[in-house]
């Protein structure tokens, strides 16, 4: 009996555990569905063959990225600067380093040289539209307080670091180099004369908004006329010898253009536009003269044959009044550098170079004479002119103020901001020459260093700024620049 009951319970048993695998059979499944999760995760005595799928490539975009940003989804081989080179066009940044950082930054550091592949970057500082900059007016004898940066150094991280400690220490402007006196030019120009060339400023609207954010006044020096690269690519637009019918050379180089030729003239007038458009507040024309060295009897000019009665100075004037007439509706200022040695007027000079301060006085706001000290060896018996900044700057601003008497053109000088031909350059020889420009009529004032280094300027500046009234004015951009230092470049400030 006992036998029997315990056969008995024993197949009561098995067909209870069959019922209950039979039951969990069919619905762990239906369950499994309910709650939403993935059949083929959940395991069986029996589980089907999965088959994978092929892996797709990195998306560009992929989370929702913060406002102002994009995410970016690394490829193999990625590397934070290679991703900043990629955005750096569609970004308010202005250089790639810069912009890396930026990345780091957002992306809490990554380390090690590569990006995973598959690993989402936030890219900062994507603009919703390219930006559009528009010239800030001001008028001709606003006191400009500026140094000189050459287009490569503008557009460096050294450059955008010497534009903000200069406006630390009260300066108010930068001169930069949209076009150099080897024919450089700097920034996207689309021209039949300009050909292939290396760009620096890669986006100056956007280069010029920066200026402007740091309460600069923009000034876009186009060198004019000796231009290497136009002549080696176009001889038939240089200065002719009369002997050989080739191009003439200026000691030995070939490097000036015919000032005289009507396409010369419309190629650097466009590139002046160019600036313009782009929102620069100044145009600053240099080298708007004829050459002044080497054999001048041997050199021919297009003017000879189709104005004969024209000198120089009448080539240099014909062109100021058409480029005047081309910048001035667009609200800039156009600026002039001359040679600081026509304040004496000397006539060999003036048949050499062309510029009639007179005349070009009326196609211009502003004349900046060259007044370096050392640059006036040979004069007025002084062995050393470049120890003696007083006498020649104050000699210099007296002559051009008489001979622009009446034609209210602003004269701004080029100071002296390097040690050549001068034992005593210090921070005491800058506020010897802002000092006697200012007193000697000049309304504000250029650095130039070649090299843009800016030391003794940058030690000057302090004392300069802290006796108001004795160095300079304080001149400054008018208030709603000002006040909007930290302009965002979203749309509806793009647009205003």
């Amino acid at each position: 009996m006992r036998r029997s009951s315990s056969v008995l319970i024993i197949v009561l048993s098995c067909l209870a555990l069959g019922f209950v695998s039979w039951r969990l059979a069919f619905e762990v499944p239906a369950s499994a569905a309910q709650s939403g999760q993935n059949p083929e995760l959940m395991r069986t005595s029996n589980p089907a063959p999965r088959v994978s799928k092929p892996m797709e490539p990195p998306a560009l975009v992929a989370s929702v990225a913060p406002p102002g940003s994009a995410v970016y989804v690394a490829k193999r081989g990625d590397t934070v600067t290679l991703v900043a080179h990629r955005f750096l066009s569609q970004t308010s940044f202005l250089t790639s380093s810069e912009l890396a950082d930026a990345i780091r930054q957002a992306n809490g550091n990554p380390q090690g040289t590569y990006l995973k592949s598959g690993q989402e970057l936030v890219i900062p500082g994507i603009l919703p539209a390219p930006i559009v900059e528009k010239t800030i007016p001001v008028p001709r004898d606003f006191e400009v307080r500026a140094v000189y940066l050459t287009g490569v150094m503008a557009a460096s991280d050294r450059g955008l670091r010497i534009i903000k400690r200069w406006r630390e220490l009260g300066g108010n402007s930068v001169v930069f180099d949209v076009k150099d006196s080897d024919g450089s030019v700097n920034i996207p120009f689309d021209h039949p004369l300009a050909g292939v060339h290396h760009i620096a400023i890669h986006d100056l609207p956007k280069f010029t908004h920066f200026l402007h954010s740091q309460g600069m006044h923009a000034i876009a020096r186009v060198a004019i006329f000796r231009d290497e690269r136009l002549v080696v690519a176009h001889p038939e637009l240089a200065v002719k010898s009369h002997k050989t019918g080739q191009p003439w050379r200026e000691n030995g180089k070939l490097v000036w253009t015919d000032p005289s030729q009507p396409k010369v003239q419309a190629y650097d007038i466009a590139l002046a536009k160019r600036a313009a458009e782009a929102g620069v507040d100044e145009v600053q024309f240099d080298y708007v003269r004829f050459p002044a060295e080497g054999d001048q009897k041997d050199a021919s000019f297009v003017f000879q044959t189709d104005h004969p009665t024209w000198h120089r100075s009448d080539v240099i004037a014909d062109f100021l009044k058409h480029a005047y007439a081309e910048l001035h509706p667009t609200g800039v200022l156009l600026s002039l550098d001359v040679f600081g040695i026509m304040a004496w007027q000397r006539p060999v000079d003036l048949a050499h170079t062309g510029q009639d301060i007179v005349q070009m006085a009326k196609y211009c706001d502003v004349v900046s004479p060259m007044i370096y000290p050392s640059h006036f060896f040979g004069m007025d018996g002084i062995a050393h002119p470049g120890d003696a900044p007083e006498h020649f700057i104050g000699e210099s601003m007296k002559r051009f103020e008489l001979i622009t008497k009446g034609s209210d053109v602003v004269i701004r000088p080029w100071l002296q901001a390097f040690r050549w031909r001068t034992k005593t350059y210090s921070p005491e020889y800058i506020e010897v020459q802002v000092k006697t420009a200012k007193e000697t009529g000049g309304i504000g004032f250029l650095f130039w260093n070649a090299a843009n280094d800016y030391s003794k300027p940058y030690a000057a500046m302090p004392e300069m700024r802290a006796a108001k009234g004795q160095y300079f004015r304080g001149d400054e951009l008018p208030s709603v620049v000002q006040a909007d230092l930290t302009r965002p470049t979203d749309k509806t400030a793009i647009d205003k």
